[in-house]
């Protein structure tokens, strides 16, 4: 850690959290190659300074032949050239840590690329070294594959190997073999990888798909869904993915066993932590609840009950912050609305700027941490990226039904005055799009009316009151269309509503002598015991500290 960091020592500081998610290739192009790197980033960090996030999540930046956009790794301790050097990360340590936010790094490490020395050393031979560092299997006795697991960038789970003469296993790509954790080797590999970026002072680690991490040994078939239970938050609704209930290709019991080796490797080191990706539509918030247990496991994971495909409504926040509060008592939450694979949440809910704004409102109201996507600050809609320009192969692979991913990764808008929205000085990867630039940056910039003064308020609002982020709550009133609560901590209890409709609504406050605590850009009138808040508005009220007990209220 650099000696003129601003950072002050809070092992808890990830309790409650504002974390940022940078997507490296489209957040700033320092060389004008049109591909963003580590040096636009240090150049936009004091954006992030500004809008008050606690800490920056960026996305791959390890070397990597880019069919999966960096998720396809050859070398976990060295900086792909298109985006820079280690010199250059380093350097994003440093000035990050001067402006008080910490860095955690994407770790990717269910799979790498099939370009990996560890996977060419592993297919040459049934007997080298590496042989069991990759889950192969036999065919069936007909050739087929040795199971009916499925991939979720479509097909099936398994490639055949014409140098091994057997199958491989990917999740994702056919370039993407799945690491076998059940290789007490191939875990200490992985721990050493996450030494090295500790060593050089990230403050911890997002992991990708973390509950793809082990199989079943026995490779047992997954039994069939039927159409009434498939969810559609994981995959989207054309991916065949969804018809499997997935039992034995992921979300394995061994997986604490790891968790555990991860985390005491990460004590080792001052004020660390780790957030992890669940990808489960049937069992990601119990998942949620096994991997945060107690304080030797993760520190805190996401799932995708807000990241699904329609907006939740009241009653359904009301239900997950229920469910999370019995199967994940005493584990710690990390909430997030749009991120690098879904659609930007603007469009995918179909959300006006007084809905983003109460939407923002109630996560930052919630238990547990928050991840906000770049461009989101700037109430950014998905892009339209016509066929032609399109990258993603999981958009090319289910085309025109799912559009993949490029949409909500275009590059992010600085300037207006710029054919590229101040991003870069030549041809973009993806396409900027023109209603983007509109919003750019510069253009919300002073304005205390726009959607970026207004994150930047409400992060600022939210820190302000550390019961928003750290409290207890009990769910008090929950309808289709509203849902309020309590948050409470020693000394203090808030009480939160939120109209997710564009009718007025009217709310009982809990029991007791209760003040209106003014918000950020809403406004509600409290009378007789009663809260009246206009369409796509917010209400918080405090209880008067006479009436306070100190516990949880209710």
């Amino acid at each position: 850690m650099a000696t003129n960091s601003a950072l002050r020592s809070d092992p808890d500081w990830w309790r409650g959290a504002v974390i940022y998610q940078i997507y490296p290739r489209s957040y700033q192009d320092s060389d004008g190659d049109g591909i963003g790197d580590l040096q636009g980033i240090i150049q936009r960090l004091p954006h992030v300074a500004k809008l008050g996030a606690d800490a920056v999540w960026i996305s791959p930046i390890f070397k990597s032949p880019m069919l999966d956009f960096g998720y396809d790794i050859t070398d976990y301790c060295d900086i792909d050239p298109m985006f820079g050097t280690l010199a250059d990360f380093d350097a994003l340590i440093e000035r990050a840590h001067e402006l008080g936010i910490r860095v955690l790094i994407d770790l990717v490490i269910s799979h790498t690329s099939d370009q990996h020395p560890w996977f060419k050393e592993s297919r040459s031979s049934r007997d080298n070294p590496k042989s069991n560092w990759y889950v192969w299997a036999e065919p069936s006795p007909d050739g087929t594959p040795p199971n009916n697991w499925l991939s979720i960038f479509g097909g099936p789970a398994w490639e055949w190997d014409s140098e091994r003469l057997q199958y491989y296993m990917h999740n994702f790509l056919t370039q993407q073999p799945d690491l076998n954790f059940h290789e007490p080797e191939v875990q200490d590999a992985l721990l050493n990888t996450a030494r090295f970026w500790l060593d050089r002072g990230v403050d911890g680690f997002r992991l990708d798909t973390i509950n793809f991490y082990f199989h079943d040994e026995e490779l047992r078939s997954n039994p069939p869904l039927a159409p009434e239970d498939r969810d559609y938050s994981t995959a989207p609704a054309v991916n065949p993915y969804n018809h499997q209930d997935h039992l034995f290709d992921k979300s394995r019991p061994e997986m604490t066993g790891f968790l555990r080796r991860l985390r005491a490797l990460m004590n080792e080191y001052t004020d660390t932590a780790a957030v992890g990706e669940v990808g489960d539509a049937q069992r990601g918030m119990q998942i949620m609840g096994e991997y945060t247990r107690g304080d030797d496991l993760m520190h805190m994971c996401y799932a995708f009950e807000f990241l699904a495909p329609d907006a939740p409504t009241g009653r359904r926040v009301g239900e997950v912050l229920q469910k999370f509060s019995k199967v994940a008592a005493d584990g710690w939450a990390c909430w997030a609305f749009s991120n690098h694979d879904v659609e930007r949440h603007s469009s995918r809910w179909n959300l006006d700027e007084d809905m983003l704004r109460v939407y923002l409102a109630l996560m930052l109201s919630l238990r547990g941490s928050v991840c906000l996507y770049q461009g989101e600050e700037l109430g950014l809609r998905e892009a339209d990226v016509p066929f032609e320009a399109l990258q993603d192969p999981y958009g090319k692979r289910f085309w025109p039904k799912f559009k993949g991913r490029d949409g909500c990764r275009t590059p992010m808008v600085w300037q207006k005055d710029n054919s590229n929205g101040g991003f870069s000085q030549s041809k973009p990867w993806l396409p900027v799009s023109a209603d983007h630039v509109n919003a750019a940056v510069e253009v919300q910039e002073g304005d205390p009316a726009s959607m970026l003064s207004f994150y930047r308020d409400m992060i600022a609002w939210r820190k302000d009151h550390a019961v928003l982020a750290k409290g207890e709550f009990e769910v008090r009133d929950i309808g289709d269309g509203h849902v309020a609560f309590v948050r409470t901590m020693p000394g203090e209890s808030m009480f939160c509503a939120f109209n997710l409709m564009k009718s007025p609504l009217t709310v009982s406050l809990p029991d007791g002598e209760w003040e209106q605590v003014a918000a950020p850009g809403f406004e509600a009138q409290i009378e007789h015991g009663m809260a009246h808040l206009d369409g796509g508005q917010a209400f918080f009220a405090r209880q008067k500290t006479n009436q306070n007990s100190g516990g949880n209220n209710g």
